[in-house]
């Protein structure tokens, strides 16, 4: 009975661990992407879009291109990440946006989706880049 009881306390520790390591990985990754939005590089925000994504939806060079018109002045999270399932949350971001030519600004709404994938530890957008275009 002591050895289950021990085996049962192991494996409630190990869940407790995976939990809070899934946690600190979506903590990280979603302030690494914040970050990498707010000092406009959108070419390097394609990293953190799932790579089937990615596989499936290319941005086409015009995508590219205008967020090269854009510059993040605020990055807003709102409320933050909310849970949708075991391994997936979800996110809605007011993005700032200052035309580089007219210096005209605008927000748009980007909702974002993530998914853990527990192999490799990492967290993927899965939403894609936000749509820049909407008014």
């Amino acid at each position: 009975m002591r050895r289950i009881l021990i085996v049962v306390a192991a494996v409630v520790l190990l869940a407790g661990c995976a939990t809070a390591q899934r946690k600190d990985a979506l903590t990280s990754t979603l302030n690494a992407y914040a970050a990498t939005l707010r000092w406009g590089s959108f070419q390097s925000a394609l990293k953190f879009v799932d790579p089937k994504v990615l596989q499936m939806n290319p941005p086409t060079s015009l995508d590219m291109a205008r967020y090269q018109q854009v510059r993040v002045s605020d990055y807003d999270e709102g409320a933050g990440p909310s849970v949708v399932a075991e391994n997936e949350v979800q996110q809605v971001v007011q993005l700032h946006l200052i035309n580089i030519h007219t210096q005209s600004e605008r927000t748009v709404i980007d909702r974002q989706t993530w998914r853990y994938d527990p192999e490799a530890k990492h967290w993927w957008l899965t939403s894609g880049l936000p749509n820049v275009t909407q008014d």
